[in-house]
């Protein structure tokens, strides 16, 4: 039997798809890419393993990242659900909130429902806030909804009772008899995957995850189908959109939590890389083929958020669930620029893809999108990309700009495609103050690891802009986020609802319902196969001021034995209250809301250190170009190639430095030097930074 000792990450973006593979006895690394294909995504993964001559039969983990969920969502090809809920509240989830993202546009719409009112039932049932059963369901009734959905000739069900959260007993019963009825529909009960109030987000994620349930599961099959025939029998794994790892079983089960897999993975990447180099507080920057992600990470710990829009505020459905705190603009390589109706440039959020692709790619892509705006400007070497895999068409990217955006707009080539770079640079720029300024952080005061296939092209653009002082670019930067899924654990979270007045609080009641949750979480990661004493479990308490509607978030000891331990906990939720809003009110009553356990199984991880030296050799044997820059015009750049950098190196823009997947580019005046961690550390040149 083959030895396995190879662990392998996949992720699949709008453009490409990447693979980092590492063998841990021979200690080797190996990246790869392909073009993402829509229609199979199962074959731009085999195609990465077969480019990175993985040997599947030696493979012991595999942790993927998919895009299949989210994009069911988007695109709205989910599976067609229906929805039951208690009576009298049939329309909750049609109703939403009441709250308007656009206030002043007049023309604004609500997103349409995914479940439409006609598939919306109503079952005579009631438990109250506090468990106790107020109409009790009766069998009658469950055989009457059963035949209602027999007619209905859906493919999927979300069932979400009012207060199942504290007493999931109606729902156990109605779902026991529709798994019955119906074994080949995909069927989600809100208490299995949330159990917390607000009814509203609790049917929203209910709903997202019945939705993309087939979808992702014919996908999750067909994969592992063609894996094992290749001899597979490893653990696979899927990233979740929390920064942490699930089985392939669970993602089955819970597909709503890999809404945002892809990204939480470089997310994770940039946080254990700003520790290792002694910088824990930095921007996480990822920009791809069709988008731009960030993160603040503090103190080595990404920011997190319980209510995330899929699609995006305005126009996204709400999911319930800890996600790593993301802001996505539609921005990146593969964005095409245009011109609106007033004659003004634009860019994105429509993408290229990976088919046709930008203009450049002459793979069939007529309009002009950033990368080729790179690739006119001179940032882009036009004769190495992907390490040289293929070339890229100058011709055609400088005929795309100059018919779409120059002649229209009464300019010359070089300068439209500056004012797509520019354009874009403003776009990504906004989505970091989002996450920096906007909430309160000063952006000078933190490190910026850029990753993703662009992120180190345009990284020192938005740094200027916003005074970031310190770009880092971590050792293969356009593979970070596959990388970064090999560096996560298992994770589960776990939250129950128990709304109670603090100073009724007692030490016995408090302890008992975190241990309630911790031998749940326990337990599920037992069944994974983890060892009790390995499992790690994290004990979180949402507080609110009596009287607020949204809390905050305070850390709990792992053990409470005295009246003191509630009191730090009290003091601590003022502290916090006070850091982010400026103010405090200790002498006023306080509320616990919902109880929280973060339950980690471990796994072993490739050493980041011991990747600092895996470095592709470049292809390309060009020392310098022309590149054109604002303001300055028209500059010759050095070009160096990463691979053949040595520790301390230092070099002064303007300058390029070429690598497999992935260009850096520095600007008149901006320091740069790799690092003996393998990081090129470049410091910004701008005078106010």
């Amino acid at each position: 039997m083959a030895k396995k000792n190879i662990r392998s990450a996949i992720d699949i973006g709008g453009t490409f798809t990447d693979l980092a593979s590492y063998d841990s006895e021979t200690k080797s690394v190996r990246f790869e890419k392909s073009l993402t294909t829509p229609l199979a995504l199962q074959d731009a993964v085999l195609s990465c393993f077969t480019k990175g001559e993985v040997d599947l039969s030696r493979l012991d983990h595999f942790v993927h990242g998919s895009t299949v969920a989210i994009n069911a969502v988007i695109q709205k090809n989910g599976s067609k659900t229906a929805l039951i809920t208690t009576q009298g509240f049939k329309d909750l989830y049609q109703v939403g909130r009441a709250n308007r993202p656009d206030t002043y546009n007049l023309f604004f719409e609500k997103p349409a429902p995914l479940v439409p009112a006609n598939l919306c039932f109503a079952v005579q049932e009631r438990m109250t806030a506090q468990g106790k059963v107020y109409t009790p369901l009766l069998e009658a009734e469950i055989q009457r909804i059963v035949k209602i959905i027999k007619a209905a000739h859906v493919e999927a069900i979300a069932v979400c009772f009012m207060h199942s959260y504290a007493n999931a007993a109606h729902e156990k019963l109605i779902g026991k008899a529709l798994r019955k009825a119906f074994p080949e529909l995909f069927i989600t009960l809100s208490h299995e995957i949330l159990r917390e109030y607000r009814e509203f987000e609790r049917t929203s994620t209910t709903v997202l995850n019945a939705y993309v349930g087939l979808q992702v599961t014919t996908y999750l099959k067909a994969l592992e189908g063609q894996l094992k025939q290749k001899k597979f029998s490893g653990r696979f794994m899927i990233m979740q959109s929390n920064g942490g790892v699930m089985t392939s079983e669970r993602a089955a089960k819970v597909p709503v939590a890999m809404m945002e897999s892809g990204p939480a993975g470089g997310i994770i990447g940039a946080a254990e890389l700003g520790k290792l180099i002694g910088d824990p507080d930095v921007i996480a920057f990822d920009m791809g083929g069709t988008t731009a992600k960030t993160c603040l990470v503090e103190q080595g710990l990404p920011k997190m958020t319980d209510q995330y829009y899929i699609g995006g505020y305005q126009q996204g459905y709400v999911m319930r669930l800890p996600v790593v705190d993301i802001i996505e603009v539609g921005a990146g390589g593969g964005s095409i620029a245009w011109i609106d109706e007033g004659g003004a440039l634009k860019v994105g959020p429509k993408s290229a893809g990976s088919l046709p692709g930008p203009a450049c790619y002459n793979l069939g892509g007529q309009e002009p999108t950033v990368t080729d705006a790179n690739l006119v400007t001179g940032r882009l070497n036009a004769k190495r990309f992907l390490g040289g895999e293929f070339d890229l068409d100058y011709d055609k990217a400088y005929k795309a700009i100059e018919k779409k955006v120059a002649k229209p707009l009464g300019m010359t080539v070089l300068d439209a495609a500056l004012g797509i770079l520019k354009l874009a640079d403003v776009k990504m720029s906004f989505a970091v103050r989002a996450i920096t300024m906007q909430r309160g952080y000063d952006p000078r005061k933190f490190a910026m690891v850029a990753f993703g296939g662009a992120g180190p092209l345009h990284a020192m653009a938005i740094a200027r802009e916003l005074h970031v002082p310190r770009v880092i670019i971590p050792p293969q930067p356009g593979h970070f986020s596959a990388l970064g899924m090999l560096l996560t654990d298992l994770r589960q979270d776990f939250v129950q609802t128990h709304i109670q007045d603090f100073s009724t609080v007692t030490v016995k009641s408090l302890e008992d319902n975190f241990v309630k949750l911790e031998n749940e979480g326990r337990q599920s990661l037992v069944k994974e196969g983890y060892e009790t004493h390995s499992i790690q479990l994290i004990r979180t308490l949402d507080v609110r001021y009596l009287g607020q509607e949204y809390t905050v978030r305070v850390n709990v000891p792992h053990k409470l034995s005295a009246v003191k331990d509630i009191d730090a906990i009290r003091e601590k939720f003022d502290e916090m209250y006070e850091v982010r809003y400026g103010h405090a009110a200790p002498d006023q009553s306080a509320q616990m809301v919902n109880l929280r356990v973060t339950a980690i199984g471990p796994v072993s991880k490739p050493d980041f250190e011991s990747l600092r030296d895996k470095r592709i050799p470049a292809l390309s044997t060009q020392k310098s170009r022309e590149i054109y820059f604002p303001k300055v015009g028209m500059l010759s750049c050095p070009v160096y190639q990463r691979a053949e950098l040595k520790e301390n190196f230092e070099f002064m823009g303007p300058a390029v430095v070429e690598e497999y997947a992935s260009t850096t580019v520095l600007f008149p005046g901006d320091k740069g030097m790799l690092n003996q961690y393998g990081c090129l550390v470049i410091l910004n040149g701008d005078g106010e930074a």
